[in-house]
């Protein structure tokens, strides 16, 4: 009697990608496989499986890191499914979570992978994750031009030179920097070391101002409708309009407010045991920049919206840092309205 297949055989590829190499893990529905090393370069995966497992239906998995979606995007074209997962969702038993190596990795990626636990992150295209680089090249400008300020104050407060009371603040105008360019010192060597600081700080300063520029115009030009729905949001500037369309993408794709309060990190941790339940404050698990940036435009928000103004004073007594986060959640909430319904929004008034 002659026996045929009834379904058609599953491989399972776990992946441990690094720059170098990639330890790599096989498994079939039926077999647990085995590991091996392998150059970084997807064409000699595609070539080892036509030539093992030429019948079997592909899926593979790897971590989210430094080296990007390259090798999704050529699984992809292979035919293949393919995951990039979460490295925090990768369940470590018992002795897993005390020993670490690329092999260990590679069998649990590949294990949970066959066990059907995984799900995947959103992969962004290839225009929108190269309009991301653009923004978070902005906000490495913004870290080093608040470091360089540091810098300078530091010097002057070390000399002992006192900053005059009208420029002692967070604004650096031309005139406080001519005034820092005419500062004496008693040897020219610090006077060399503050001019280095102070070309330091004009060309960050300047970068700064280039980046974001050429991001508002690339957004202005390429996603019009939804910058300019955004920006409708009290709160909601350029910069933050950019980022919510660099880093959360379309937000048409989320499902739901928790959905997005949960992606962007503005849920409630909650423990419950029996009868006894708490609040944990907000998840640890986040995408802190989006966070920080919802939580910075909230300020806004609260100033120039009745609604949300109101809002806020009537959790006045709490703790300020908790009732930022529930205007915070809510400004998210208004903000996916606004995309999903393609309705500007109007600033409420109060009767």
């Amino acid at each position: 009697m002659k026996l045929e297949p009834t379904a058609q055989p599953k491989l399972y590829i776990g992946i441990d990608i690094h720059k170098r190499s990639w330890k790599v893990h096989c498994a079939t529905d039926l077999f647990g496989g085995k590991s091996f090393a392998m150059p970084p370069k997807p064409e000699v995966l595609y070539e080892y499986v036509a030539k093992h497992f030429p019948d079997h239906q592909v899926t593979t998995a790897y971590e989210a890191g430094c080296c990007g979606y390259y090798a999704h995007r050529s699984f992809k074209t292979y035919g293949w499914n393919s995951l990039v997962v979460n490295p925090a969702d990768i369940h470590r038993k018992g002795k897993e979570r005390f020993t670490k190596t690329d092999r260990i990795d590679a069998q649990l990626i590949s294990r949970e992978l066959k066990d059907g636990r995984f799900e995947g992150i959103h992969v962004p295209d290839v225009e929108r994750e190269q309009l991301r680089s653009l923004f978070r090249r902005r906000n490495d400008l913004v870290k080093d031009y608040r470091r360089i300020k540091s810098l300078i104050k530091m010097q002057l407060l070390y000399f002992g030179i006192a900053i005059p009371e009208e420029f002692d603040n967070d604004h650096w105008s031309h005139k406080f920097r001519n005034w820092v360019d005419e500062v004496a010192f008693a040897y020219p060597s610090a006077r060399e070391t503050l001019d280095s600081r102070m070309r330091s700080f004009r060309f960050i300063d300047q970068e700064l101002r280039d980046v974001s520029t050429k991001m508002r115009a690339y957004c202005r030009k390429h996603y019009k409708k939804d910058y300019y729905l955004l920006k409708s949001v009290p709160g909601i500037g350029g910069i933050v309009a950019c980022g919510i369309l660099c880093e959360l993408g379309d937000l048409r794709r989320f499902n739901s407010i928790k959905h997005l309060a949960g992606y962007v990190g503005l849920a409630p941790g909650i423990h419950q045991s029996g009868d006894n339940q708490k609040s944990t404050g907000i998840t640890m698990r986040a995408h802190r920049l989006m966070r920080s940036y919802f939580i910075e435009a909230s300020w806004q928000a609260i100033r120039t919206d009745p609604i949300m103004q109101t809002y806020y004073r009537r959790h006045l007594g709490k703790n300020v840092k908790s009732i930022i986060i529930k205007v915070a959640r809510k400004l998210l909430s208004r903000t996916l309205a606004v995309i999903k319904t393609e309705t500007p929004y109007e600033i409420g008034v109060i009767e």
